[in-house]
């Protein structure tokens, strides 16, 4: 791809900036910690009851190192938060979440600002990362459930000519939905699939951290 012309048609459909990504990130450990002891009882039913625990620690280490690199583009933000996530989540989610983030800002590149449907490539991005690392498919109870969702409604929405508050809106909606879905699955990945059939009966704590995730992007969307 030829690097000047796809910086030139950011430039001419720009909407956010660093500013917007930072937003997101205080806004996800807001969320997070928000709804730590709830994503921490969803896994004790299916995992090891440290989901939110682990998500929490990683999320208030990316805000605290935000003082260092807020300053940088939008995309160098974003690898350095999926850098720390991974480093400090710990679990699955760790890697998981922290290669989308990274993919999602190696998308970016440097430019200092981005349009819609830059974002909406930078999350397809970091959906394709995660399923590259964890093998998931819609349906094996995952974050996925809540991930590919999201992102095919931001598109829908964006290809209706909805704003990008709106589109993020819907796509939020749409996280909610895939992880309400996730309850009737049986887990057919992660530690979750060990359970079998007793899996069954309970909201996957990956897919419902996922919904944060987007619900904090709408915050931040909303707020630009």
């Amino acid at each position: 791809m030829d690097t000047s012309n796809r910086r030139g048609a950011l430039s001419r459909h720009s909407e956010f900036d660093s500013r917007l990504v930072a937003r997101w990130i205080r806004a996800c450990a807001d969320e997070v910690s928000s709804h730590r002891d709830h994503l921490t009882q969803l896994d004790a039913a299916i995992g090891d009851a440290d989901h939110g625990v682990n998500m929490d620690r990683g999320f208030s280490a990316a805000v605290s190192a935000l003082e260092a690199i807020e300053g940088l583009p939008p995309g160098q933000i974003l690898e350095q938060t999926g850098a720390t996530l991974i480093v400090r989540v710990g679990g699955a989610a760790g890697p998981l979440y922290g290669s989308a983030f990274r993919r999602a800002g190696e998308h970016l590149g440097d430019v200092a600002r981005f349009g819609p449907e830059e974002l909406l490539a930078a999350l397809r991005e970091g959906l394709a990362a995660m399923q590259s690392l964890g093998a998931a498919v819609e349906g094996d109870k995952t974050i996925i459930d809540a991930w590919l969702p999201a992102v095919a409604a931001l598109e829908r929405g964006l290809r209706a000519g909805a704003a990008p508050n709106v589109a993020v809106r819907n796509a939020r909606e749409a996280a909610e939905a895939g992880a309400s879905r996730t309850t009737a699955m049986q887990a057919r990945k992660g530690r979750a699939s060990y359970l079998g059939p007793r899996s069954v009966g309970h909201q996957d704590p990956g897919a419902t951290s996922t919904v944060l995730l987007f619900r904090a992007l709408e915050k931040a969307v909303t707020a630009s």
